[in-house]
């Protein structure tokens, strides 16, 4: 993770405009110092992920928001991507989308997902995910270094 004072990095993976910006908002608003970066689909995901291209100068994420159902390569690509590469699997990965259904879950946990979150339907239900997951992944969990 990121030494005291630094700012936790973050990538959001989402397709949606209104849920990016809603997350974006939610963590603007959160306890701890962090930089959010946005991408709109699993491609874009996995090149930032692998600093590729313009992603080439941007810092390696300390965790990853994952949305299941984007364009081009979808949720479950790329966690699975990510879980496979040596160089990335060790980067949380937070899956953050609309379902509630149970193979969804089952599926995300057996491709390795460190967590499943069902997005909220308003602005103060991003609030509390966002304060309950600083709380938890960004203040109290103990993760391994790059």
């Amino acid at each position: 993770m990121t030494t005291v004072g630094q700012p936790v990095e973050v990538l959001l993976a989402e397709d949606n405009p209104g849920d990016a910006r809603l997350t974006e908002k939610a963590f603007e608003q959160g306890n701890i110092l962090n930089n959010l970066h946005t991408v709109e689909d699993g491609v874009e995901a996995m090149k930032f992920l692998r600093r590729e291209g313009e992603y080439q100068d941007r810092p390696r994420p300390d965790l990853v928001l994952l949305d299941l159902n984007m364009p081009r390569k979808d949720g479950w690509e790329v966690l699975e991507e990510i879980k496979e590469d040596p160089d990335l699997a060790r980067i949380p990965v937070i899956v953050l989308t609309s379902s509630e259904a149970e193979e969804d879950i089952v599926k995300s946990y057996e491709l390795q997902a460190n967590a499943y979150l069902t997005k909220p339907v308003d602005f103060q239900g991003f609030l509390d995910i966002v304060h309950g997951f600083e709380e938890f992944w960004l203040s109290v969990v103990k993760m391994p270094p790059e």
